[in-house]
């Protein structure tokens, strides 16, 4: 007789022998450890696809679904684009800076990808999964001799905004660009404690 419980005593949980909680943002040799080497082997799109996953901040879900549309004006690359996020179903804008437009022009000059095709298409399907997305991040984390399992793509999505506030302190810039709709999910997302708090107000003086 079939019976549920044999079978989830069978299941394995798909967090099994996975580290969990939040992933690290790269350091900046990192980014440029990885940058030079798809750069070198000459990896357009997964080029392409580091530069604008670290510009746009977005998550796994909304930067595999960007269409060529999304990022293009007339035969240009726009500096700054927006799009409406899966996850909340609101708008969030973000920069394309000049290194990452010279890659993304890079990368389409190879394709035949038209305004309305997914940036990053995939073998199997019109665009890439994010489970494709993470395995590919886990290639570049584990090049440059990082542990693949204490990084992911929203190591990525993390990196410049935490780049930004250590320079700026400035949380309300930090929701903007991440698109988050409460603060409290921004100072959870970049991991502020009580010693970020105490070390601003130590550098406050009345």
């Amino acid at each position: 007789m079939f019976s549920i419980f044999k079978r989830s005593r069978r299941h394995r949980a798909w967090n099994q022998g996975k580290l969990m909680g939040q992933k690290p943002p790269l350091k900046l040799k990192e980014i440029w450890s990885i940058r030079i080497r798809l750069q070198m082997s000459k990896r357009r799109r997964d080029l392409a696809l580091f530069n604008l996953a670290l510009d746009s901040k977005l998550r796994a879900c909304d930067l595999t679904k960007l269409r060529v549309k999304d990022v293009f004006h007339g035969d240009q690359v726009v500096k700054r684009a927006t799009i409406v996020q899966q996850k909340t179903q609101q708008p969030v804008q973000f920069e394309i800076t000049s290194q990452t437009r010279s890659s993304i022009i890079d990368w389409l000059r190879v394709t035949e990808l038209s305004l309305n095709h997914y940036l990053f298409p995939s073998r199997r399907s019109p665009h890439l999964s994010t489970r494709q997305y993470a395995r590919i991040v886990n290639g570049w984390v584990t090049e440059i001799g990082l542990d693949s399992k204490a990084y992911g793509t929203h190591s990525l999505r993390r990196t410049k905004p935490t780049l930004i506030y250590h320079r700026t302190k400035n949380l309300r810039a930090i929701q903007l660009l991440l698109g988050h709709t409460k603060l409290e999910s921004t100072v959870r997302y970049l991991g502020i404690d009580i010693d970020d708090a105490l070390e601003m107000a130590e550098k406050t003086e009345l």
